[in-house]
């Protein structure tokens, strides 16, 4: 009985997305009691514990399997979380748009994926469930159904394909040399292709992370992302920033950690090169970000650099770096979607997406731009902030590493990167508040304050910001003990 629960969480998000598909008129109680439930419904796996759940084969000995551990947990909980606030800031974003009930189907339709992705127990269930991802979310890029809106979805489309076939190639090749059917912590990886290290099985490794890594925006893969979240309802930018990148995350963390084990990887070219684009990709995304005017495309590529932050804690095989990769996993979800839902009530409410034009606005929508500022100062990583913490012990791990470069490599560009973050996220803030001589430009685009359904979402994202930068103590236990499970 307790393992059939595991299929709940799934199914009562892809109900409610069936249900406003087809729906002629949006009911705003109807989506707030299906975000409340599926929430609900991934803290309740909580309850159930450590579970297996066959549901059907999908060809010979290939079987479609739910499993629930620690680690699919941590993750079922924060995409609901993050679904749960951006979709209520949405009611209010949408409340003067003639029929957003189709952009909660699809809503609801990647929140399925995304805890079906949690639940799955197989490599085969996983690829299957990030084939699907991809499917229900690159409708909310294509919602306005403008010229940009299709070619944005497009290109999101194939990027996602392209990445999605390279981890197919991964995903047959592991599964035919792993021990188990399921995900198993340490990995299963046959004995003679963890000791002999074969070509193939580093080529076929390679090549499946970069696949997955192209959800998680690593280079040269990340060309969709400064596309497709401009373009997008910031809702939706929100949720594909700070949660559908994670969906490459969590399958690049099953695929290392669960099927192959961190012992077949360390010290190949394999992990050198991971290593190597991971960091690349943090200065890329940075600097990018400085030269964007436009809000949420200088969001997007932030989330370029700071989701490899993520990569190379992952990449580097060890504890600390493992514990500060899945911090930062939690973190910057917080962080980047109250990032992209501030810069939305600015869209709406202040009349602008540049930001040499949001001089002065933090005078007309101070709470909006309060809120920006504290996910804005955590995600440079200065304390007291959640930020800090992730990055601290991102850094901690590098250097207990011993790895040869990458020990004082990683830490030294993790600090130019925050370095950079400064760099486009403080003029924001500071030219919002301190607009210095001069009309205000917020004065000129007459910006007024959003309504409470939208700030509401905001505060609470801050205020998690603050409460996980002072205390994070049970969190970290929990990513603590994870961790130890897997190395």
């Amino acid at each position: 009985m307790q393992s059939a629960l595991l299929i709940v969480p799934p199914v009562l998000p892809l109900v409610f997305g069936v249900y406003f598909l087809f729906a002629r008129k949006m009911r705003a109680w109807v989506a707030g009691a299906g975000l409340v439930l599926s929430f609900l419904a991934a803290v309740s796996l909580t309850l159930v514990g450590d579970a297996v759940q066959p549901l059907f084969s999908v060809a010979l000995n290939v079987t479609f399997i739910f499993k629930s551990d620690a680690a699919g947990r941590l993750f079922a909980v924060l995409f609901s979380g993050m679904f749960l606030t951006a979709g209520f800031f949405s009611l209010g974003y949408f409340k003067h748009h003639p029929n957003p009930a189709k952009f909660f189907a699809f809503y609801f339709f990647s929140l399925f994926a995304l805890l079906s992705l949690c639940m799955a127990g197989s490599l085969v269930t996983m690829y299957l469930c990030f084939e699907t991802l991809t499917l229900c979310s690159f409708p909310m890029v294509l919602f306005d159904r403008s010229k940009e809106a299709v070619a944005a979805a497009i290109k999101y489309m194939l990027y996602s394909i392209t990445g999605a076939m390279m981890g197919l190639f991964g995903v047959i090749y592991l599964t035919l040399h792993t021990g188990s059917a399921t995900f198993i912590a340490g990995g299963s990886l046959e004995q003679a292709v963890a000791e002999g290290q074969p070509a193939l099985f580093l080529i076929a490794f390679f090549i499946c992370m970069i696949g997955f890594g192209t959800k998680a925006g690593i280079f040269p893969m990340h060309g969709w992302l400064p596309t497709a979240h401009p373009i997008a309802p910031s809702p939706a930018s929100a949720v594909l920033s700070g949660v559908v990148v994670k969906a490459g995350v969590l399958c690049i963390f099953r695929v290392i950690y669960f099927a192959v084990g961190p012992a077949a990887i360390r010290g190949t070219w394999a992990q050198t090169a991971l290593l190597v684009l991971s960091l690349l990709t943090v200065l890329i995304g940075s600097a990018q970000a400085l030269r964007q005017k436009h809000i949420k495309r200088r969001l997007a590529y932030s989330t370029v650099s700071q989701i490899s932050y993520i990569l190379f804690g992952l990449f580097m095989l060890e504890d600390l770096a493992v514990q500060g990769a899945l911090l930062h996993t939690v973190f910057h979800a917080v962080m980047k979607t109250c990032l992209f839902l501030c810069a939305g009530s600015v869209m709406v409410y202040g009349g602008t997406a540049d930001v040499d034009e949001m001089r002065g606005i933090g005078r007309r929508m101070p709470v909006t731009m309060w809120c920006f500022a504290f996910a804005g100062v955590g995600l440079v990583g200065i304390p007291p902030l959640s930020g800090f913490l992730s990055k601290w012990v991102l850094a901690q791990g590098a250097v207990q590493s011993g790895m040869q470069v990458f020990s004082w490599l990683g830490p030294v560009i993790l600090l130019v990167s925050a370095l950079l973050t400064a760099g486009y996220i403080a003029p924001v803030v500071l030219s919002a508040f301190f607009p210095g001589g001069g009309k205000a430009q917020a004065e000129t685009l007459a910006a007024k304050e959003a309504p409470a359904v939208m700030l509401w979402p905001l505060i609470a994202l801050a205020g998690l910001t603050l409460l996980f930068g002072l205390y994070a103590v049970p969190l970290r236990n929990l990513i603590q003990s994870i961790v130890q499970t897997l190395l």
